[in-house]
């Protein structure tokens, strides 16, 4: 007698492995509140940046790309689950959740250091160049960039808004390691 065919294809991939739940359930788990978090308090932190003029743009520049990054690829993420997408991707959806929220993590955290150097610093340059308007030349021959109150204030609030977002990544990345984990 023989065996009935089996299709390779079939048996070559495991079934996805999923311990979130899709649609708009997913909404109501604290990994897609923090999802959600994310998104918005990372687009805020984007917006408080662009709108300080980016006085520091080596720096800033960075943080602007993490944010900006992060917030399209989270929302991406958040969109896989809502739309039932997840389920028809035959991957480790424990494993890639820590692997993204640990690589948005050591992202943001960069991100939050380099936004606070720029906020305690208030844009300390140095430069032997005195010819840049609004600066002043410093007797060690570093020139200081003075920034308003008002991108003093902005940049200040891209920090908190930065920290908070680090932790709604952390705190992530901790909850899919355990469900990684079970």
């Amino acid at each position: 007698m023989s065996e009935p065919a089996t299709n390779p294809a079939v048996t070559a991939f495991p079934a996805p492995t999923i311990s979130l739940p899709l649609g708009l359930q997913i909404l109501r788990t604290y990994s897609g509140a923090l999802i959600c978090l994310e998104i918005i308090f990372g687009g805020l932190v984007w917006i408080l940046v662009a709108s300080s003029n980016v006085p520091v743009p080596l720096l800033q520049g960075w943080v602007m790309f993490v944010s900006v990054s992060t917030f399209f690829c989270s929302s991406v993420y958040l969109l896989l689950f809502l739309l039932g997408l997840a389920d028809r991707i035959n991957t480790d959806w424990n494993l890639m959740d820590v692997l993204y929220h640990f690589t948005a993590l050591l992202f943001y955290f960069s991100a939050l250091v380099l936004e606070a150097a720029v906020t305690a610093a208030r844009g300390v340059i140095r430069s032997t160049n005195s010819s840049i308007p609004g600066c002043v030349m410093a007797p060690s021959g570093n020139i200081l960039t003075f920034l308003d109150n008002r991108q003093y204030s902005i940049n200040v609030a891209a920090t908190i808004f930065a920290f908070v977002v680090t932790l709604c990544y952390a705190c992530s990345m901790f909850m899919g390691f355990r469900r990684w984990q079970m």
